[in-house]
This record gives structure tokens, sequence and C-alpha cells, in this order.
């Protein structure tokens, strides 16, 4: 056997110990949760009443201020998604395009929340939040004024990676010379090229979005993570439960959007 094979072979089983090692972090306190939401309670056993009860219990308003978190969570996910692809997505591209000098200027700013604790974010946020309730009322969706600028590290770096993959520059130049307007130019070459990019940087939206605490619960709002932390101190076996929802929903969006990156990689490569 050649000396090649013997060094391929270790390589091969690190990376199958990376990779146990790393599932294994992550599918046992999944499956731990699961088995405690299981638990039949002083009976012993394991049954799915806990499962039934959130909708038995829930239509009797039980759950309500869950029901109602998760509904607020959603509208602040769109809202802050919105925020993504209306507001940093056209300033990225515009940067790259007309003004590169800028690109480092725009990455540094978008980098600052990074370093900045939440606490330190909300105390600023207060003040500021008192004008913007007089604006837009004190409604739940308003947090992502604020979560817009938390999520500002984790969506500018997917969308920056995707651009510096592609020769944006030389395509959209190509494309002007065919005679191609900016519209067809943004919405037939630039965008279909960003796409994985831009699905990532929503997912991880999304993501931050759903387990963000801090924020919703010093402005004294209602979100799944609040509420989380109410109904856990009556029932934990429910407050469990809905964290393993949201952990099975971040993996099926993870998949989504993983399927429809990869449609879009074989349109363009057939």
């Amino acid at each position: 056997m050649s000396a090649a094979s013997f060094s391929a072979e270790p390589r091969r089983v690190t990376r199958w110990i990376i990779l146990g090692v790393a599932a294994a972090l992550f599918v046992i306190p999944i499956l731990a949760m699961i088995e405690f939401s299981l638990r039949a309670g002083q009976t012993g056993g394991y049954d799915f009443s806990h499962y039934a009860a959130i909708f038995t219990a829930g239509r009797a308003g039980t759950y309500d201020v869950l029901f109602q978190g998760i509904t607020n969570s959603i509208g602040i996910c769109v809202v802050t998604v919105l925020i993504v692809l209306v507001l940093l997505l056209p300033t990225m591209i515009l940067v790259e395009l007309k003004y590169p000098r800028l690109r480092s200027v725009l990455e540094f700013i978008c980098i600052i929340p990074i370093t900045i604790p939440s606490i330190v974010l909300v105390v600023g946020f207060i003040p500021v939040y008192s004008v913007v309730a007089r604006m837009f009322g004190s409604n739940p969706w308003t947090l992502s004024f604020a979560v817009g600028i938390i999520v500002l590290p984790y969506a500018y770096r997917p969308i920056a990676a995707n651009i510096a993959a592609i020769e944006i520059v030389t395509l959209t130049e190509a494309a002007r010379s065919l005679g191609a307007g900016w519209g067809q130019v943004l919405g037939r070459v630039i965008l279909p090229n960003l796409r994985s990019g831009i699905l990532s940087s929503c997912f991880i939206t999304i993501a931050v979005v759903l387990g963000e605490y801090t924020i919703a619960s010093f402005l004294s709002q209602n979100t799944f993570q609040t509420a989380l932390v109410l109904v856990q101190h009556t029932d934990p076996y429910v407050a469990v439960i809905f964290a393993v929802f949201a952990l099975v929903f971040a993996f099926v969006l993870l998949l989504i959007i993983g399927r429809l990156g990869s449609l879009g990689r074989n349109r363009r490569s057939a």
C-alpha cells in the first residue's frame, strides 16, 4: 500500500470522527428533550398526553400567551426579512457595482452589532422606542426595527460571500453591453446568481428572530421566547415541546432553502 493511501485513511477517519462528535452534540440534547416531553408525569412511562394537552387546553385559553407569542414572532420574522431584502441587499449590490471603495465601510457597519452585548443595545433602544411607540404604536412587529440591527452581521455574511464568489461586476457589464436595462440586469442576472446567499441570509434572520429574548423582554413584548419562559413556570413539558417544534421547523426550513438553492444551481448549469 502506498504512502498516499496511508495518509488518505487517517484523514477519512478523522473526518468521520469529527462528524460523529458534531452529530452527537446536536442529536443527544434533542433526544433528551423528546424523552422529557413524553414522560407521563407521576405515573411513570411514556405517552403523548402532554402533546394532546396543547390542543385541548389551548382551545380553552390555557396557552393563549404562547400561541400569541408565536404569532407575534412570525410577524417580526416577516418584517425583519423584508428589512434585509429591501434595505441591506440593494445597498450591498449598489456598493459592489458603483462604490467598491465603500465595501469595507459597509462591512464594518454591519459587523458592529455583534460586538455590542444585547443588553447594551436594549439600553440604547429604550429611549428610541418611546418615539417609535408614538409613531407606530407599541405593537410587537415594531421590534423588527431593533432586531433588524441585531441580525445585520448574520444576514450580511452569506450575501457578501455569494457576491465574492461570482463576478457580479463582469456579469453586469456584459448584460449592459448586450442592451439589458438595469431592471433586467437585477432580475435576470444578479438576483438569480445570489439566490443561495439570499436564502441563507433569510434563514439565519428567521433563526435569530425566533431565538431573540433580551430585546423582547426588556421592551415588554410577547414573543415566542418570552412566552416560553412564562409557560415554563407552570408547564415545563409544553415549553420543551414547543422548543422541539422550533428546532424541527428550523431543520425543515433549512432543507427547503437548500433545495431551492440547488434548484437554482441546476437551472443555471442546464
